[in-house]
């Protein structure tokens, strides 16, 4: 539970979850007036809504500075990856509640993905230190990648306007399949190279992206490596195994080449895109490094004999 936290700040992305985060705005401020009642150090909180896609960065600065001590993302995974470049470094705790579109990080964090279980784990919670990614000067949380994955993002981001969660990544992937193929690339961990032709690369902090496909349904939060998925099918047998991912089955096939590093460093004969929690960020090439235990975020209450999701996410339970 917060302790010794004074100032809170909600930054809210209105656009989120094509508008819906907007829409509840009222919502939560009624949820987290009356959370805020029993936590009896909170002297002061505030809701600030973005303005634009790197805003929330910079709004994340200012309240830092300003003497605010926990910043809440409310949004999707690409507000809080934002929120989290306007934090990383200092003394302050984060949070999230998930009112994007797919909401992985919260899948994985395992505060709930309602508003109602979010507020509940961001004030009466446990404070966790976890893990951080970095390409080139941008932090991530979640998933970042390139190749396929990121194609999809694109087109959600820009075509699949009026679906949200599995639906609109599965109707992406769908219509992405028909012009894109396999691109050869040559993938280095932790200094050992190797190169295959392949849909995908992803570089994974937590377990899941576009709306709860398990990508890397082993990862840890504090474990100091990432896990990295490689798909190497063609595209027709990935359609026929792309169910497998949404219960992390597919870490089997022949097809799927899984791994664990501190550093990673792709390259490919031609730029492809690169996607950092569900936003896209640049080509390759691209390096991608680990930073360890680098931001304390708010996570679900610990208590002895508790279902909590977080037990088995955080290895070994922290005290």
């Amino acid at each position: 539970m917060l302790s010794r936290i004074r100032r809170v700040a909600i930054i809210l992305n209105p656009a989120a979850g094509r508008g819906q985060a907007g829409r509840r705005r009222d919502e939560l401020e009624s949820i987290i007036s009356r959370a805020v009642r029993n936590v009896h150090d909170i002297v002061s909180w505030q809701v600030v809504e973005t303005t634009g896609k790197g805003s929330a960065t910079e709004i994340a600065r200012e309240l830092v500075d300003s003497g605010t001590q926990l910043i809440v993302a409310a949004g999707g995974d690409g507000t809080l990856c934002e929120v989290l470049n306007g934090v990383i470094g200092r003394d302050v705790k984060l949070g999230l509640i998930p009112l994007g579109t797919g909401n992985d990080f919260a899948r994985t964090l395992g505060v709930g993905l309602t508003i109602r279980q979010a507020v509940l784990s961001i004030f009466y919670g446990d404070p966790v230190k976890i893990d951080v990614g970095k390409i080139r000067d941008r932090y991530f949380l979640n998933v970042a990648g390139c190749g396929f994955d990121a194609v999809v993002a694109d087109r959600i981001d820009k075509g699949v306007k009026k679906m949200r969660g599995k639906a609109a990544y599965v109707t992406a992937i769908i219509q992405s399949l028909k012009d894109y193929e396999p691109v050869d690339m040559k993938l280095t961990l932790d200094g050992e190279s190797r190169e295959v032709r392949a849909l995908l690369c992803a570089v994974a902090n937590a377990r899941s992206y576009g709306g709860g496909m398990k990508v890397a349904p082993d990862a840890l939060l504090n474990d100091g490596v990432f896990d990295i998925c490689m798909v190497t099918a063609g595209k027709w047998q990935f359609v026929k195994s792309f169910p497998k991912v949404f219960k992390g089955t597919h870490i089997t096939h022949p097809d799927v080449f899984m791994a664990r590093a501190k550093s990673v460093s792709v390259e490919t004969h031609k730029p492809i895109r690169v996607i950092v929690d569900g936003e896209q960020y640049g080509e390759t090439p691209a390096e991608f490094t680990l930073v360890p235990q680098a931001v304390t975020v708010m996570g679900p209450e610990r208590r002895p004999g508790s279902d909590s999701e977080l037990y088995g996410y955080l290895d070994p339970p922290m005290e």
